[in-house]
């Protein structure tokens, strides 16, 4: 195949899908991007160059794994289905620097990975179209295993992308946010529509830019346990604080010793947790755990 004739446009895309007599599998969330604008921004917002590397999960028929190759010293690409390793070993055979791997990303020991395949390069990122159907679960997995890396930068649905970025105060903000800024810091990147993929879905997306952070923005007495009193606080998102809270660590009669710990930990009883920002929520956790409280 001829290395000009990048795969991320309508016609050659419909032309391989062809020629391979692939068909979609709803089951894996395949949408193929044909907008070469969009694989632009994506690629540009990490930030890469020959000494980095890139890791993309999910690479489909090589649409973006082109541009990356082009724009990173090596690139990892992870494909769960194996119909694509045939499609994908003609379409990057001219890019020696890129390997494609397969295999589930949420069972691949990825620290083993990173230590055998970017062991020559400065900084990683991950640069992917992900699946809605386990955007979350991948990048929970990818900033809990506190991996060496230097963005992550994907496409998702919209609304989740913009839950990921939410401030306090709105609707969109909640334990997804917190978790995701402890880790990290999120940037939107631009919005991309349902129709400039094959085949369309029902929603739109948007590219969203995770700086991974190399210190957490606040301390926690342990962490498992501030994310547990974080998804408490938004189990029903009508209710107080209190009343979540009381839910879930207290005890029928114990309101005024949880009234007396948020006393201590500056937070009103009535606020909602959506009005908590990340700096308020490591203080409560901090609080109800040197007070002993376990779910």
């Amino acid at each position: 195949m001829n290395r000009k004739e990048e795969v991320s446009t309508p016609k050659r895309t419909k032309e391989i899908i062809q020629r391979y007599g692939f068909s979609f599998k709803k089951s894996l969330g395949q949408n193929f991007l044909i907008d070469q604008n969009i694989l632009s921004k994506i690629v540009g917002a990490a930030d890469l160059d020959s000494s980095k590397g890139a890791l993309e999960i999910g690479p489909g028929i090589g649409a973006l794994t082109e541009k990356l190759a082009d724009a990173a010293g090596r690139v990892v690409a992870v494909e769960i289905d194996q119909r694509l390793l045939p499609i994908l070993g003609d379409v990057l055979e001219p890019y020696p620097h890129v390997k494609v791997v397969h295999g589930d990303v949420l069972k691949i020991d990825l620290k083993a990975l990173f230590q055998e395949e970017f062991k020559d390069v400065s900084r990683v990122s991950v640069v992917a179209n992900l699946p809605y159907y386990v955007t979350t679960p991948i990048l929970m997995k990818l900033l809990e295993e506190r991996l060496p890396l230097e963005n992550i930068v994907v496409m998702i649905q919209k609304e989740v992308a913009e839950r990921m970025a939410a401030s306090p105060g709105g609707k969109e903000y909640g334990s997804l946010s917190i978790a995701v800024q402890y880790f990290s810091e999120p940037e939107l990147v631009c919005t991309v529509p349902h129709t400039v993929f094959i085949p369309q879905p029902n929603v739109d997306s948007a590219v969203i830019r995770l700086k991974v952070r190399q210190e957490r923005p606040v301390e926690v007495a342990d962490e498992a346990f501030f994310f547990e009193v974080v998804q408490a606080s938004f189990s029903q998102r009508r209710k107080t604080i209190s009343n979540n809270l009381k839910s879930r660590f207290f005890a029928k009669d114990d309101r005024t010793e949880l009234e007396r710990l948020l006393g201590l930990a500056g937070i009103e009883p009535v606020r909602r947790a959506e009005t908590l920002s990340i700096e308020e929520f490591a203080r409560l956790s901090n609080v109800l755990f040197e007070a002993g409280l376990r779910s």
